[in-house]
């Protein structure tokens, strides 16, 4: 269902795998129970408590433990002392995860609950990486098809691109802030360039680990309204709508960021029928409360993953100025 896009990780020495979420929405590298069948921090002769404590608060869920200290490999990259969290406590939201971790150093470390400088950041400052870039790949409908080349089979590549998974020009975006990778949002659309659902710019967060597209409950109800016969869908959870099915075939999805506009497939919009012979779908877009921003936006593996069909896939670059390239 593309609900989580994942792939393996070494730590310790000898290197022990296990497998981790590639989370551009947050910046802490943790594992879950470190005594673990994944992962056994007696085993590895280079591991080391810190003794700090550490715990992450996400949209949904949280996880609380220590910080520790060992070698982390991803993919042909490494670096020795990786900062990570030891985690001990987990929220349900995580009981039903195949991972056993969140690889979230590929946001900045200015948002770290742990302090520390980033995997990736710390690739950058011992030299591993050429380029200092990373890219996604993210397949649809299916459990392998996420690899790029030269990656070991993850679905990002570490200091490079693949150019088999994409055509054309890449796009560079300036970014708002040097926190997460979030860009000017400055359209909205179900009808293409004709109709906007935004009377005001937001901040466009892109966030390879969210599944859906997240925006304040008003910019939803703009945007549903823009398809005739949608409605609110409760029954799903608080911000959900539905809509006529056959709309499908007229929609043209699309989202601008910095004045570009960028679409998007409708396969990804539509996560399928309310019900056996229903003639209702459920759509990808959830307004949100609970003290969201109302100028924000969390932009998902549902649009991500439609860059490959019409534009470059997001390669997430640290030029000196600090850009996005869709």
């Amino acid at each position: 269902m593309d609900v989580l896009y994942y792939g393996e990780v070494g730590i310790g020495s000898p290197e022990q795998t296990m497998t981790v979420d590639f989370d551009t929405g947050s910046a802490d590298l943790w594992c879950s129970s470190c005594k673990s069948s994944q992962f056994n921090s007696p085993r590895s002769s280079t591991y080391r408590d810190t003794g700090k404590p550490f715990s992450v608060e996400y949209g949904s869920g949280s996880v609380s433990g220590h910080l520790a200290q060992d070698v982390v490999r991803l993919g042909n990259t490494a670096v020795k002392s990786q900062y990570f969290g030891a985690v001990n406590e987990e929220s349900e939201d995580f009981t039903d995860s195949p991972h056993s971790g969140v690889m979230a150093g590929m946001a900045f470390s200015s948002i770290a609950s742990s302090g520390q400088k980033t995997y990736f950041e710390n690739l950058i400052d011992q030299g591993s990486v050429k380029v200092p870039i990373f890219s996604f790949h993210l397949a649809r409908h299916q459990e392998h098809g996420s690899q790029v080349r030269s990656s070991f089979g993850l679905p990002l590549c570490i200091g490079c691109y693949d150019s088999s998974k994409f055509t054309g020009a890449f796009t560079w975006l300036p970014l708002v802030s040097k926190t997460y990778w979030s860009v000017s949002m400055t359209g909205f659309s179900a009808k293409g360039a004709s109709m906007n659902a935004l009377s005001q710019t937001l901040i466009g967060a892109i966030d390879t680990g969210t599944t859906l597209i997240y925006v304040p409950p008003r910019i939803a109800s703009q945007f549903y309204a823009q398809i005739p016969g949608s409605e609110p869908a409760s029954q799903y959870g608080e911000g959900f709508f539905q809509y006529p099915c056959k709309a499908d075939a007229e929609l043209k999805l699309r989202i601008g960021f910095n004045n570009k506009g960028f679409d998007w497939n409708v396969k990804d919009f539509n996560l399928g029928r309310t019900g056996k012979g229903s003639h209702m779908c459920v759509g990808a877009i959830l307004g949100v409360n609970d003290g969201f921003p109302d100028d924000l936006a969390i932009i998902g593996d549902v649009f991500l993953k439609s860059c490959e069909l019409h534009h470059p896939l997001p390669s997430f670059g640290t030029r000196e100025n600090v850009e996005l390239t869709i």
